[in-house]
C-alpha cells in the first residue's frame, strides 16, 4: 500500500512539472532547452537586533496572472522550512533558497511563502511574534516579467526591505506586522554597488543610498561597515551615505559610481 501511495505521488509530481514545462513555452520557445535559476534571499537592515523569517517555499510561475494555478516548487528547503535572521543577510551575504534546473522560457513570478513563526526581536532583546496573515495565506507574490534563455543561469535576489515591512499595529496592543517590502533583481539585468564606512563606530548607523529614475535604492550599512546596493541598472550614480544623526558626521556623497549589469563595484573604503 505504502508503495502504491509513492507511486501515485510521483505520478502526480511529474504530471504537474510537465504541465509547467508547457506553460513555460507558450511563446514557441524549444520545451527541450533548460536554464538554471538560484533564487537568494538578502536584507537592507532597520533598527532591531534581530528579525527572524520562517520561510517554507520558493515558487514560480510562467505568467503573471493572479489566480493560484500554475505554480511549481523549485525551493531548496527542509519540509518544515527554516528560520532566517534577516540581520545575518547584510553586506553582501545572502541565503541560498532554491538553485534548480527549470524550463527556458517567459517566467512570470516569483512567490515566496512563509510560515507562522516569525518574529522580531527589540534592541532591549524583547521579543515579539510577526503576524504576517497575507503572507501564511498564499504567499508574497512578486512580478519578475523576464524571459529566461536556453544554456544561462540566472541569479534572482529577493531583497527584504526590513525597515518598511515592519509596522507597529496602531494603538497600544503592541502588535508587530510583517508587510514584507520585497525588490526583485537579477543579475542579468542589474548590477551591485558594494562599499565600507571605515569609521562605522563613530557614524555609529550608516544609511547608504542611490537615486534610480524615480525610485531611491538604499541599505544600512552592518556592524562591520559593509553595505551592499543590489538591483542597480548599469549606469553611472552618486551613491550618498547618511550618517547617524547623533554622531555628529556630516552627510558625505561619492559621485562617478559606475555599475555594470552581472558585476558588483567595490568603492575604496570611505570615512566620514
Amino acid at each position: 500500500m505504502k508503495n502504491i501511495k509513492i507511486y501515485v505521488l510521483s505520478f502526480l509530481v511529474i504530471t504537474f512539472a510537465s504541465l509547467f514545462f508547457a506553460a513555460c513555452n507558450n511563446d514557441g520557445s524549444d520545451p527541450s532547452q533548460t536554464s538554471v535559476m538560484r533564487v537568494r534571499l538578502a536584507d537592507a537592515p532597520g533598527d532591531y537586533k534581530e528579525v527572524n523569517l520562517d520561510v517554507r517555499d520558493i515558487m514560480i510561475k510562467s505568467n503573471t496572472n493572479t489566480d493560484d494555478q500554475g505554480w511549481v516548487s523549485i525551493g531548496n528547503l527542509p519540509a518544515e522550512g527554516k528560520i532566517y535572521n534577516m540581520l545575518t543577510l547584510t553586506g553582501g551575504v545572502s541565503a541560498l533558497l532554491a538553485d534548480k534546473v527549470v524550463p527556458s522560457g517567459y517566467l512570470g513570478q516569483i512567490r515566496l511563502l512563509l510560515g507562522d513563526k516569525n518574529t522580531v526581536v527589540l534592541k532591549d532583546g524583547t521579543s515579539y511574534p510577526l503576524n504576517t496573515p497575507s503572507a501564511q495565506q498564499s504567499g508574497l507574490k512578486l512580478n519578475v516579467n523576464q524571459t529566461l534563455m536556453a544554456g544561462a543561469t540566472y541569479d534572482f535576489l529577493l531583497d527584504l526591505d526590513v525597515a518598511h515591512s515592519i509596522v507597529v499595529q496602531a494603538g497600544t496592543s503592541g502588535n508587530y506586522n510583517l508587510h514584507p517590502v520585497v525588490k526583485v533583481s537579477t543579475s542579468a539585468t542589474s548590477g551591485v554597488i558594494k562599499g565600507t564606512i571605515a569609521n562605522i563606530a563613530v557614524a555609529k548607523q550608516v544609511l547608504a543610498s542611490v537615486v534610480v529614475g524615480t525610485e531611491t535604492v538604499s541599505a544600512y550599512a552592518n556592524v562591520e561597515g559593509v553595505f551592499q546596493l543590489n538591483g542597480i541598472p548599469a549606469g553611472t550614480y552618486i551613491v550618498t551615505l547618511t550618517p547617524d544623526p547623533t554622531s555628529g558626521l556630516l552627510i558625505k556623497t561619492i559621485p562617478g559610481v559606475i555599475v555594470v549589469n552581472g558585476e558588483t563595484t567595490t568603492m575604496t573604503s570611505v570615512s566620514l
